[in-house]
């Protein structure tokens, strides 16, 4: 816990530091998070799911998805991680082959971890066990929907079935909703982290519209200013490094890379970028500048008009955000301001979870503009979830191409509504 806190009041001191120093990171509090995980959250994800227990077979090389979650990153030979519910409460039971096994137990994250002896089955013996409980329903990591809820192989379903036998096997269902019901909420230590995260993304954004001169400075150059600090100060990428940071000068090049084009006045950039801290959680937010023309003072009336209207739907979006409401209700709350103020059609959904990736488990905010809905746009908001969500507002320019808005921030849901993790750009930022 020492070393967590120092970590964080390093980062503080990062930012208020006028030099910004590279940051000692110190090791990842992740240890002590996903225990505190497995122990409160896991056992409500269950009860929600409406799961008696769910088993996860971790191995070497081509590992479950959800392997490091459950401490299961190390699996050299098969591995049988198994989590129930009974009168007595929740309980999680390994079966390790014995190489791992020592080295498991030192993690103690679970109740109990059995050696497994070379030559034996860690699932056998899992399934010798399960055939003692009366399980009614037991999740196991196969998903058409999820693909995180997909890490069990064919040829290992069908061994875990022989192993189980037929009446358990037939009580076998999807761990879609087990996992979706856990990996979407996050640890208010997660959101802090998450927190600090944003503030580097959205401080640093600041920093590289200062280093533009207009005529000469390219978008492929502002983005490189923020890869030199994600280096300098020792973070990740939030998605992949092609594609982060995204500076756009032009017109719309959706999901992209940074391209040579020169930045000249009359331009509205956008930068889309996200940072991950601890090699875990990341950030995903959006600043738009405005690059002064001789003579101006502010943006035009039409821009400015543009810029208040995508700002005005993603506090719609951000005043829908609230516990038990659904996905597709957010997205339509802002879609409404996009209506009154004759935006262009745009086809991305308004927010989505952000976490461990940068779009990642949890209610879509969608699904309102569409004929097809996504499931995740009818699941309901929680506290503890935190999304990226963006206000829009889309414009024909001349060459009949379009320039959107996307008014990006980021949000934790809490008890009775939602709170920006960092403070929401209300102003277009103005290069001179």
């Amino acid at each position: 816990m020492l070393r967590y806190l120092v970590a964080l009041l390093m980062i503080t001191t990062a930012c208020t530091s006028e030099s910004k120093p590279p940051i000692e990171w110190g090791e990842s509090p992740w240890p002590e998070i996903r225990k505190e995980r497995i122990s409160t959250l896991l056992p409500q994800a269950m009860e929600a799911a409406g799961v008696d227990a769910w088993i996860v077979i971790c191995r070497e090389n081509n590992n479950d998805p959800i392997a490091d979650h459950i401490g299961g990153e190390n699996a050299g030979g098969t591995a049988a991680f198994l989590f129930y519910r009974d009168e007595d409460g929740f309980h999680s039971r390994v079966y390790s082959p014995v190489g791992e096994a020592t080295a498991l137990g030192e993690l103690d994250i679970h109740d109990e971890v059995i050696p497994v002896e070379r030559g034996r089955s860690a699932m056998e013996q899992a399934a010798e066990f399960m055939n003692t409980q009366d399980f009614e329903s037991i999740a196991v990591n196969s998903s058409s929907a999820n693909a995180q809820a997909d890490g069990l192989s064919f040829t290992q379903r069908q061994a875990l079935e022989e192993a189980l036998g037929a009446v358990l096997s037939s009580r076998l269902v999807s761990s879609e909703d087990l996992i979706y019901e856990w990996l979407s909420v996050k640890t208010p230590r997660e959101v802090e982290i998450m927190t600090k995260a944003a503030e580097l993304t959205a401080q640093w954004q600041l920093e590289a519209y200062e280093t533009i001169k207009p005529g000469v400075t390219t978008d492929a150059e502002v983005a490189a200013f923020l890869d030199a600090k994600m280096e300098e100060y020792g973070v990740g990428e939030a998605w992949n490094p092609t594609q982060n940071p995204n500076v756009n000068s032009g017109a719309d090049r959706g999901h992209s890379h940074a391209t040579v084009k020169v930045i000249m006045p009359g331009d509205v950039i956008q930068t889309d970028f996200g940072i991950k801290l601890y090699d875990r959680w990341v950030s995903d937010i959006q600043r738009f500048a405005y690059v002064l023309k001789e003579g101006e003072a502010e943006a035009p009336e039409d821009l400015q008009f543009y810029w208040e209207s995508a700002k005005a739907g993603n506090r719609a979006a951000f005043n829908a955000m609230k516990p038990g409401v659904r996905g597709e209700d957010v997205d339509a709350a802002q879609r409404k301001l996009m209506e009154e103020n004759k935006s262009e059609y745009v086809m991305w959904s308004t927010g989505h979870p952000v976490g461990y990736v940068a779009h990642d488990t949890g209610p879509n905010l969608g699904g309102s503009h569409t004929p097809r809905q996504r499931p995740s746009a009818q699941k309901l908001l929680k506290p503890g979830m935190v999304f990226a969500f963006d206000g829009f507002h889309s414009w024909p320019l001349t060459d009949s191409t379009y320039k959107t808005i996307s008014v990006e921030e980021m949000a934790v849901i809490t008890e009775d509504g939602a709170e920006f993790l960092v403070p929401p750009q209300e102003e277009w930022i103005l290069v001179e």
